[in-house]
């Protein structure tokens, strides 16, 4: 594994938290083809680490990326298969931004795409792999939850202003119902706007890892940066006021999806 693509934090819990995308790390033969936009990386997962630190109460693993997605996108099928048919959306090696400018002065061609491939995006998931298959040796499941966010006004991508929280099970195919609803109950009693399954339903991590059948639960989270920055723009502050109320509501809901997954595991031992 190499560290200055992926860093792994080990803990003693069955949660698995994985941030692709809080990385602004470009490699040098990349850093030198990004456009002055591209160079921006400002479709980031703006302070991770930081919005989740309440979790350290569970003990969790996190598997967190240091590379910008622009390097290459960590939650996009690596076949190059669209999540989203007939939607706009951005690829494996992404060519523009959210909102569709463009980010490179030449897009890289599909032999810098494989390697960045192997170099970039495999360790990422090589460590990933390793950490939930540990999780369910010591506890018999995982709970994994795959942390995002992103603006809350992006026209090109969906009308209006996104809901605060977007939970996605792949529509209910990536964790059981018993543990989709207890993440949906414990969302419900916040006070953000929400949805399920709607414009964001799981990338590929959330897709390709999450089998209640073999014991892995997984759930992705998009959140609007309105919901924990000053503003949603440079220089992106964390503003810890703002984000208080936002950490209240996802540790209730990582708690109920715990206790859910551990009582469905027990019921089935």
């Amino acid at each position: 594994m190499s560290a200055d693509v992926v860093s792994v934090t080990r803990g003693s819990s069955p949660l698995v938290l994985s941030m692709p995308h809080p990385g602004t790390g470009l490699p040098a033969e990349v850093a030198a083809q990004l456009n002055t936009r591209g160079a921006q990386v400002e479709d980031t997962d703006w302070h991770m680490r930081q919005l989740y630190s309440f979790a350290e109460r569970f003990q969790p693993t996190i598997v967190e990326a240091s590379l910008s997605r622009f390097v290459i996108d960590l939650n996009r099928d690596p076949a190059g298969v669209s999540l989203y048919p007939g939607q706009a959306t951005t690829e494996l090696v992404p060519t523009t931004t959210f909102s569709g400018e463009a980010i490179w002065t030449m897009p890289p061609g599909e032999a810098e795409i494989e390697r960045r491939r192997k170099a970039y995006f495999q360790p990422y998931h090589d460590a990933l792999a390793a950490e939930i298959a540990h999780a369910k040796a010591q506890h018999g499941f995982c709970l994994l939850w795959d942390c995002h966010s992103i603006k809350s006004v992006i026209p090109r991508l969906f009308p209006g202003t996104l809901p605060t929280l977007n939970l996605g099970t792949n529509s209910g195919r990536s964790a059981a119902p018993a543990v989709e609803a207890a993440a949906v109950k414990a969302m419900a009693g916040s006070a953000f706007t929400q949805v399920v399954n709607g414009r964001f339903k799981g990338g590929w991590i959330t897709r390709h890892y999450g089998h209640p059948s073999d014991h892995v639960h997984a759930l992705q989270m998009e959140i609007a940066l309105s919901a924990y920055l000053a503003e949603e723009a440079p220089p992106w502050t964390f503003d810890a006021a703002r984000a208080a109320s936002l950490q209240s509501a996802l540790s209730a809901m990582i708690e109920a999806a715990l206790a859910a997954a551990s009582h469905i595991e027990r019921t089935k031992s």
